[in-house]
């Protein structure tokens, strides 16, 4: 996904402001796609410039106000195109993963209050989307928009799911072992 495409969802599904979209982006699409301020702002800037989205008119002197933005039908053509075009997934990238392997080599200093760490903040992130599944998906609530919005916030849900799951048998398994030798400095020449 690119941070252009998630702008042009965000501005069909309402036309809002920079600032808008930044909370916006806080409370939904940052779950999986984050941006900052800035990197919206920028992104709004090439979005106009390339006539996918257009400033709405403001009915007060433009200076100082902010301006919100609407999809053009370019737009809404490019995020179509690129909703339906192929993409292979990407290959899982964690620096825990790397550290515990790295670990084998040079010691586990830190990890384990790394790995408690990691799983408080996983299991949060699993209640937060538990309670966002609660309120905004009740039963009975089957548009296809909505479904389509409720597969995103399951995909989630697996996920934080899946990680509270293996960092506890993680820290099982990682108290039960020795410390590992470190391996022997390469001979310096």
């Amino acid at each position: 996904m690119s941070l252009p495409h998630a702008i042009l969802t965000a501005l069909l599904e309402r036309p809002s402001s920079g600032l808008e979209l930044t909370r916006r982006f806080d409370k939904s699409i940052g779950y999986f796609w984050s941006a900052t301020h800035q990197q919206i702002y920028r992104e709004l800037g090439k979005l106009e410039a390339e006539g996918y989205i257009r400033a709405l008119p403001s009915e007060q002197p433009a200076r100082g106000q902010k301006k919100s933005y609407e999809v053009l039908p370019a737009g809404r053509d490019e995020l179509a195109r690129w909703t339906a075009a192929s993409q292979d997934p990407k290959p899982l990238r964690d620096t825990m993963l790397l550290r515990l392997r790295a670990a084998a080599v040079v010691g586990t200093a830190g990890i384990g209050a790394d790995l408690r760490h990691h799983l408080t903040l996983h299991q949060r992130q699993l209640a937060e989307y538990e309670e966002i599944q609660q309120r905004d998906f009740p039963p009975g609530k089957d548009t296809p928009q909505d479904r389509l919005r409720h597969l995103v916030l399951r995909a989630g849900i697996d996920l934080e799911t899946f990680w509270t799951q293996w960092l506890t048998h993680a820290l099982e398994e990682f108290e039960q072992l020795p410390e590992p030798e470190p391996l022997p400095e390469p001979e310096r020449r």
